[in-house]
């Protein structure tokens, strides 16, 4: 009857009113103009495909992607030790090796020339100041000294002793070396052979008792 209005009938949540048919005798397909009434005609189907699809790439793409982040998330660990100059770690020695770093270190003195590096190089080991010690001749030497670049072939002595002898051994090359100022410094080892580092401080360990001690 003109001017009744259709019953309205109820899809997925929404409100609808039956399709009518147009002039031409066939039922209009337009979209509905109310969007939550289309959406309860097709929306709820392609949005679950949609989310289907998504979880699907999303699950697929993980594991290549979780290598970056782990990267990503330690980035500002390295970049703050980086900023504070600390240096990097070094590893451990091992458990069963029993030698603590630095207990030994390598000292470092310059000669005239080989006869007076031989004497005091033998006087070290005699009086157990140090286990071993290297000589490497005709080393250049470059420096200043009293206003003057001088440079002269020298004779570098490889001391090695253990760390807590390094005043003694300094104390004992100041007084027998002919330089008025005698170049000894120290850098203590921190990994190394351990047969060889142990062997260093029982060579050495008679020099805390002056009995032991060659005159």
């Amino acid at each position: 009857m003109r001017g009744v209005r259709a019953p309205a009938v109820l899809l997925g949540g929404g409100v609808s009113e039956r399709p009518r048919p147009s002039r031409f005798g066939s039922l209009d397909h337009h979209p509905h103009p109310n969007p939550r009434v289309a959406c309860g005609l097709w929306g709820d189907t392609e949005f679950s495909a949609c989310s289907q699809a998504a979880l699907l790439l999303s699950l697929l793409w993980m594991p290549a992607l979780l290598p970056v982040a782990s990267r990503l998330l330690s980035l500002p660990r390295a970049l703050t030790a980086m900023a504070s100059g600390s240096p990097p770690a070094q590893p451990s020695p091992a458990a069963d090796s029993g030698y603590v770093p630095g207990s030994v270190s390598a000292a470092f003195v310059t000669c005239p020339n080989e006869k007076v590096a031989k004497e005091i190089a033998r006087a070290v080991v005699e009086k157990r100041l140090a286990a071993c010690v290297n000589l490497i001749p005709q080393i250049t030497s470059i420096y200043e000294w009293k206003g003057k670049i001088e440079e002269d072939s020298e004779v570098l002595m490889m001391i090695k002793t253990p760390s807590s002898l390094v005043p003694a051994l300094t104390d004992f090359v100041r007084s027998v070396h002919p330089y008025e100022v005698a170049e000894v410094i120290s850098l203590p080892v921190e990994q190394g052979n351990s047969p060889y580092l142990r062997w260093v401080r029982q060579v050495t360990e008679a020099a805390s008792d002056p009995s032991t001690v060659p005159p």
